[in-house]
């Protein structure tokens, strides 16, 4: 089970298409890349992803990122967005590039920085990085 930050939101490393199914079965509704394609010899292209998602009917987006930045935020949270009330997955190389996006995008609609700690640093990552981009 992936590290989760909200009842609705699960991040995690690098996921393969053989992998899809089982975040469908874990209800996962929408998945949210933001790996850029190449990162890495032998990652899952995004169009592979996307396929499989296609495929077991769950929504993607890529929204892939080097350096974080405004454009990044506001894809990320117009695909939590999309996902309406049901479940997101967010990943990339080991979950932190998904955990950050996430905690900015949720930041820039009135979590405060509390809980965004709490969630964050819950699922093992570190808020800190990203601590100067936080709304009070």
């Amino acid at each position: 089970m992936a590290p989760q930050l909200d009842e609705k939101t699960s991040v995690s490393g690098q996921i393969r298409p053989e992998e899809v199914a089982r975040l469908k079965a874990e209800g996962v509704t929408m998945i949210i890349n933001n790996r850029p394609d190449h990162e890495d010899e032998g990652q899952p292209t995004s169009a592979e992803i996307e396929a499989a998602a296609k495929a077991a009917g769950i929504a993607y987006r890529h929204v892939p990122i080097l350096r974080m930045g405004p454009a990044d935020v506001e894809a990320m949270h117009e695909a939590m967005d999309a996902a309406g009330d049901g479940k997101v997955h967010a990943f990339c190389r080991s979950g932190n590039r998904s955990a950050l996006c996430w905690a900015v995008a949720r930041s820039e609609h009135g979590a405060s920085e509390e809980q965004l700690r709490h969630a964050v640093e819950g699922a093992g990552f570190n808020l800190g990085p990203v601590a100067h981009l936080l709304r009070s």
